[in-house]
């Protein structure tokens, strides 16, 4: 936070809430460096509204109350400006409700796409229809694949996603397994060795973090990748890496934040955070970078509207802008973030992005 000689009127305080502990632990690493960049390119030009950022990171992996009472207590100082970070939307939930709306809150995960979200609650990630959705589509269409089994921790966003899947398959018998897991489970036999798994096509994972890692190396060891591809819209690099290579055979995972450097941005981008962060840094991930995207959509977005008022950003939002930055975020619907989503194939401890979805 400012030191008791500054002012608000000087420096912006953003609050990056990322998860230190439990399964989404392995993330927090990289999704704090990218935020550290992101930060340091905007601090080398003119801030956010000619004001300097100062950053404070939180906990995020704790419970949703734990999470937002903290969150409570730095807004009660009134030096907050906004926050940004990657984490559950089950602690999303809980932190709004505590923000009211106070302060725009830029949420750099996939959500679950209800449509009753607090005002200032602005969605980076993507909504299940624009990301998830259209990925099984693009399996059924390229590998026929016709019957789901679902496996997933227990809370908002993975059932909310798979009520949004049974929307759109043909029928809701299409999805032959459901499971939800707590956070942190370390057994997925009980799923694995179901009969109706083998009546499955395809398995969707709507996990976080180790938790997928876990599953995957699990899943692995059945012999059932061969024949079985996994979506996901939950894995990056750390992800992979924790599971190993031979673990993420036929894995697919859709994102819109994929770092590609087969073009020049992403070429560029990973070179500035490596020449940033050093030799030994934390990868420039899918998840990390979705949070160095927030943080200049944040910069983009209060420049672009003159001011981090939530009311004056909704009105804008209400009728449409377009930003430009270094985002694959150029505008929004509402309070969503839009931009081009594609789909990879895990090779090894990387992505082999094989298409652009609809």
């Amino acid at each position: 936070m400012p030191t008791f000689d500054e002012s608000r009127d000087e420096t912006i305080e953003i609050l990056s809430i990322v998860p230190t502990q439990g399964p989404g632990g392995i993330i927090a690493p990289s999704c704090t460096a990218a935020i550290s960049l992101a930060v340091d390119e905007i601090n080398s030009g003119t801030g956010i509204l000619g004001r300097e950022i100062r950053l404070t990171t939180i906990d995020g992996g704790r419970s949703p109350y734990e999470v937002a009472t903290e969150v409570e207590a730095f807004l009660a100082t009134g030096m907050v400006g906004a926050i940004t970070g990657w984490h559950t939307s089950a602690v999303r939930r809980a932190v709004a409700d505590a923000v009211d709306g106070r302060v725009p809150y830029l949420y750099a995960t996939d959500h679950e796409g209800l449509p009753d979200e607090r005002p200032g609650v602005l969605l980076v990630g993507e909504h299940p229809d624009h990301q998830t959705v259209p990925a099984v589509a693009w399996m059924t269409r390229e590998l026929g694949v016709r019957k789901w089994a679902v496996i997933g921790n227990d809370y908002i966003w993975p059932r909310q996603t798979v009520n949004a899947l049974r929307r759109a398959l043909p029928s809701p018998a299409d999805i032959v397994l459901e499971q939800y897991v707590p956070l942190g489970t370390r057994d997925f036999q009980a799923f694995l060795d179901s009969p109706a798994l083998l009546r499955a096509d395809a398995v969707l994972v709507l996990m976080v973090g180790a938790d997928t890692a876990r599953f995957n190396r699990q899943f692995a060891a059945t012999g059932l990748p061969a024949i079985m591809p996994r979506l996901s819209p939950a894995v990056d690099e750390n992800v992979l890496l924790s599971a190993g290579p031979a673990a993420n055979t036929n894995l697919y995972v859709a994102s819109s934040f994929f770092v590609d450097e087969r073009t020049a941005d992403g070429r560029d981008r990973r070179a500035r955070y490596r020449k940033h962060q050093g030799a030994f840094a934390p990868a420039l991930t899918t998840f990390s970078n979705s949070t160095y995207e927030a943080v200049h959509l944040l910069r983009t977005l209060a420049d672009t509207v003159g001011t981090l008022d939530v009311p004056t950003i909704a009105g804008r939002l209400a009728t449409g802008i377009v930003l430009d930055g270094p985002s694959t975020r150029r505008g929004f619907v509402g309070n969503q973030a839009v931009g081009p989503a594609y789909l990879a194939r895990a090779d090894g401890v990387d992505f082999d992005i094989i298409d652009r979805l609809p």
